[in-house]
């Protein structure tokens, strides 16, 4: 029985990220661009409802994604309908205003965003009833701008609300340390950490210098294009799903993937990576094995995100090979690099890298891997968001934009302090150890406050 997910693409860069995904898919599960199956491997469609359901077309099937593509803007939506993909996607799963968001954060959750949000639930709520076992949602979308930003998160609390016990995973853009898209990325960022803390369950980090720097060193593209990069995402989606959508020697599903991933509720913002990554030229001359796959995997140049991990420790990981690959050979690799790199690791959660197998490599390639991290390091981001928040909020710069959408200055501040709380604790856990002495000393701070509660 498939498990399914339904992808939601808010915004500008939701919506091209998404029709790349898909574009990618398509093949892994030998379909064609109108969702014909064309494929001779039946794994292929073991579990291709995961993400497709199946509508008759005459005498074939025709396998349609569980998508919808969310805009406030239709220029985007407009030429993914007119664009080779256009045929794939159910007409009504299109919804789009008039005026667009104008990156502003307010304009998405509260005004603008919160006019086409029942119509986008309804649209939600036909695709989910016909499901078995719905699994979960993922939302694409980037935090700088207005609409994958602010209604993005109204639409992450919404789900929330309706589908409580089911999972949320977000891929979300970060605005990158030097490239900056608008003036205002700092606070539509924050607002929406504010709520991604609260309503998401999984979090993938992403963003764009990270990209350029992978696209341009190891892609060897000289000026990457939207497209560049938004393959290189496609390659990371396509490797986390790869467990739901194929049947593997050690499967996963998304929840799987949460409960070994994130030992803290609030600390549930993953770095991912993805390997080999190299000029499609020089395929022909490259050796991948699975202790290469294993190094690059947790080297910095291969990080989708702009962080440094050797100045933080690894709470837990993920890693994901695809190919003709031993079980033995993979979890002695990861081992012995942990083994070698201890130090990056923290030792109060033993076996803290999981390892999922898939037989299906692919297309194009004979062996791949992908990564999830959750590493302390990651605070590097909200750091620096932070940072460019409070000084702009101290002087109240670009304020009365969102207070003119019916925001309060209360939000502001609470976001900050979220933000800063947030940055505390992925600092206390990196600062944490198995000390012996430690231990004592909580287990006596513990007895003394269970027999002061006793007192009372």
């Amino acid at each position: 029985m498939a498990r399914e997910i339904i992808t939601i693409q808010a915004g500008q860069a939701g919506n091209q990220i998404g029709e790349n995904f898909w574009n990618m898919l398509l093949p892994e599960h030998g379909l064609d661009y109108n969702g014909m199956y064309h494929g001779t491997d039946p794994l292929q469609l073991a579990r291709v409802e995961t993400y497709f359901s199946e509508v008759n077309a005459g005498s074939t099937a025709k396998y349609v994604p569980r998508s919808v593509q969310i805009d406030l803007e239709a220029g985007v939506c407009d030429r993914i309908r007119s664009g080779p993909t256009g045929a794939l996607f159910r007409p009504d799963t299109f919804i789009t205003g008039e005026g667009g968001a104008g990156n502003n954060w307010a304009k998405g959750f509260y005004t603008d965003g919160a006019e086409l949000v029942d119509s986008i639930m309804d649209v939600l709520r036909k695709q989910s009833e016909p499901c078995d076992a719905l699994q979960g949602f993922q939302i694409i979308h980037s935090l700088g701008g207005g609409t994958g930003a602010g209604l993005g998160c109204l639409l992450l609390s919404k789900l929330r609300e309706e589908y409580p016990d089911r999972m949320l995973a977000t891929f979300s853009i970060l605005p990158s340390p030097k490239v900056s898209e608008t003036v205002v990325e700092p606070y539509n960022a924050l607002l929406s950490v504010h709520q991604l803390v609260e309503n998401s369950d999984m979090t993938i980090c992403i963003d764009n210098e990270a990209l350029y720097d992978i696209t341009t060193r190891a892609l060897k593209v000289k000026s990457p294009t939207f497209d560049n990069l938004n393959s290189v995402i496609s390659q990371v989606m396509c490797g986390v799903s790869t467990s739901l959508r194929f049947p593997g020697q050690l499967n996963g599903d998304l929840r799987k993937l949460c409960l070994n991933l994130i030992p803290f509720p609030r600390l549930h913002f993953l770095a991912p990576s993805y390997a080999p990554l190299y000029d499609p030229k020089a395929q022909v001359f490259q050796r991948v094995s699975v202790p290469d796959l294993t190094s690059a995997l947790f080297d910095r140049k291969n990080l989708l995100v702009a962080c440094e991990p050797r100045f933080g420790r690894f709470l837990t990981a993920a890693t994901i090979f695809r190919g003709k690959i031993s079980s033995q050979e993979a979890e002695s690799t990861v081992h012995q690099l942990q083994q070698k790199n201890s130090h990056l690791f923290v030792e109060w959660i033993p076996d803290n890298v999981s390892v999922t197998l898939c037989s299906v490599p692919p297309v194009g390639h004979k062996q791949s891997a992908t990564c999830l991290a959750n590493t302390t390091a990651i605070q590097e981001l909200f750091t620096r968001s932070l940072s460019q928040f409070t000084a702009m909020y101290k002087r109240g710069a670009f304020m009365h934009w969102y207070i003119g959408e019916g925001m309060d200055t209360l939000e502001f501040s609470e976001a900050e302090s979220n933000t800063h709380d947030l940055v505390n604790e992925y600092q206390q856990y990196q600062e944490a150890t198995a000390d012996p002495e430690e231990e004592v000393e909580y287990e006596q701070a513990s007895e003394h406050d269970q027999s002061a509660v006793s007192e009372l």
